[in-house]
């Protein structure tokens, strides 16, 4: 472990999965002082433990019929971003659903390699204000690590257990046993309907006599939601047996006790069924198994620092540029940044905060090292901007895994090249110095606002989206979109026709009508004599 150091750091990282070694390898290339603390002997402690069945439901698609690097992370949900090519997760496993193991293995190789500054074995338990106005973190140790800012990067680590009466004497999912040969012949409840209930579901479906899943809401799929945290089809066999009469089930309602009985060595559960006129029914079990998911640890903080917390209190609230909304200095990373994007984007799985990671990064550089947003000069004729456009969305793996969330931006005033800034949160576009007194547009891909509740599978559907100018403003799938604003109000909008190949490069379908939006909307500025 490092010796305390003299000054406070320009930043402290809490947490050395992959969202703190992705902040620490951009910290240290732009040559700021940092470093991360992390409680467990090595990288990546949760992927120890998490997920529990160790498959990965982050793809892993190796053959991609490209040897474009940005193209092939569209279909690499593991790699952090780096300068190495070689540093990719893709040389670590061809599983399309790789084992967890495989992942710790890369986090302690990527740590390596760039000989990141992690303090090991070293666990914050207080985190209060430094005289100086920083922060002060002390570990187990008793030692104070001191601060200008702080990056929570420790990612959801408590229980996000229900409040039902009775509910501490079931088993939750981080220690309960993998091995079915324990439930054999048992009746066993799972309390909740996420990827961690379902791949226990799984598991229990050859030796269980009876499975229940539980829970007040209604399963939604990933390939319907296009949310990649919803129920993967990877997870969702005991689906089969439901719908097929193996007599396990999914129950829609609320728990309303669990109650453990010694005499019977089981578990008397009050059910309240929705749809069933909320009939309350009393079910009987063997084993009682709680997959309700994690909540961030907010205990660490002292009162003066202690962010406020938001969705059922499961995350820390940030502002756009994921900073605390009444902590200033206090910003977060990895899975805690998908409070800005809860259950509609990427931001809580590596493949989208990998980018998010950055964008913070780029967001530190320009509040506190007066080094701006990196841009490329663009001549701000319709045509080079649509020429700009078209070359991103078809190669940008940012854009295509932060989808709605990130933008690239272009700048514009009159008589000047425009700017473009790659990869910037759209929510901190109209609020940061990027935009100060000047038009631009932002380019982000999305999906329809309707799009889950279009059948993904209904090829009429698809067919009638598929390269229609006409009806572009209407396509459910990914397509790319561009806007422009003045002072955050929006001023037109421009969808770019839906593709099956994601290939939104025809030249009459795609780029002449983006040039046509962009004549439009550049002769509607005001100009430089008005202003």
């Amino acid at each position: 472990m490092n010796s305390a150091q003299s000054e406070p750091l320009d930043c402290l990282v809490i947490g050395g999965g992959p969202a703190g070694l992705q902040l620490g390898q951009l910290l240290q290339a732009a040559g700021h002082t940092y470093r991360i603390l992390e409680s467990g002997p090595a990288a990546g402690t949760f992927f120890r433990t998490f997920p529990r069945h160790r498959k990965l439901i982050s793809i892993n698609k190796v053959h991609n019929g490209t040897d474009d690097p940005e193209l092939n992370l569209r279909m690499d949900w593991n790699s952090l971003l780096s300068p190495d090519q070689q540093m990719l997760f893709t040389r670590y496993s061809k599983r399309y659903f790789p084992h967890a193991d495989d992942l710790v293995r890369y986090l302690a190789d990527f740590a390596e390699a760039f000989k990141l500054d992690i303090a090991y074995d070293t666990r914050a338990e207080r985190i209060r204000r430094g005289a100086d106005g920083g922060f002060v973190v002390t570990d187990q140790h008793g030692q104070e690590h001191h601060a200008r800012r702080l990056v929570m990067a420790t990612g959801l680590t408590r229980p996000n257990t229900p409040d039902i009466p009775g509910i501490e004497t079931a088993e939750d999912y981080s220690v309960v046993s993998v091995d079915p040969e324990d439930f054999t012949d048992q009746r066993v409840l799972i309390l909740g309907k996420g990827n961690s209930a379902l791949e226990t579901a799984d598991n229990l479906v050859e030796t269980a006599a009876v499975i229940h899943v539980a829970g007040p809401h209604s399963i939604r799929m990933a390939w319907n939601s296009h949310y990649v945290g919803h129920l993967r089809a990877v997870n969702n066999n005991f689906l089969d047996t439901y719908q097929l009469k193996s007599q396990n089930a999914l129950l829609d309602g609320h728990v309303l006790s669990i109650d453990k009985d010694p005499e019977a060595a089981g578990y008397r559960v009050r059910f309240s069924f929705s749809r069933a006129d909320e009939v309350v029914k009393e079910l009987r079990y063997d084993r009682v198994i709680v997959c309700t998911g994690f909540r961030f640890d907010a205990s660490l903080f002292a009162p003066e620092c202690r962010p406020e917390l938001v969705i059922d209190d499961r995350f820390a609230a940030l502002t756009p540029a994921y900073e605390s909304v009444n902590v200033p200095g206090l910003y977060f990373a990895g899975t805690l940044m998908q409070q800005r994007d809860f259950k509609k984007s990427t931001g809580g799985f590596i493949h989208g905060f990998r980018y998010a990671v950055r964008a913070l990064s780029r967001i530190l550089d320009e509040r506190h090292h007066d080094r701006p947003w990196p841009h490329q000069p663009l001549d701000a004729s319709p045509c080079a901007l649509a020429d700009a456009v078209v070359a991103r969305v078809n190669r940008s793996s940012a854009l295509w895994q932060q989808f709605g969330v990130l933008g690239d931006l272009i700048v514009t005033a009159p008589g000047e090249p425009a700017r473009y800034h790659e990869e910037v949160p759209v929510a901190y576009a109209h609020q940061s110095r990027l935009t100060e007194g000047a038009e631009y547009f932002t380019v982000t891909l999305e999906y329809g606002p309707d799009h889950d509740k279009v059948d993904p599978f209904d090829i009429t559907v698809r067919r009638t989206a598929q390269n229609s100018v006409d009806d572009a403003f209407d396509a459910a799938y990914l397509h790319p979109v561009i806007r422009r604003f003045r002072a955050g109000e929006l001023l037109g909008t421009h969808h770019m026709a839906e593709n099956l190949e994601n290939e939104w490069d025809h030249p009459e379908v795609h780029h002449a009508p983006l040039a046509r939006f962009f004549v439009h909307e550049l002769d509607l500025r005001p100009s430089a004599a008005r202003r």
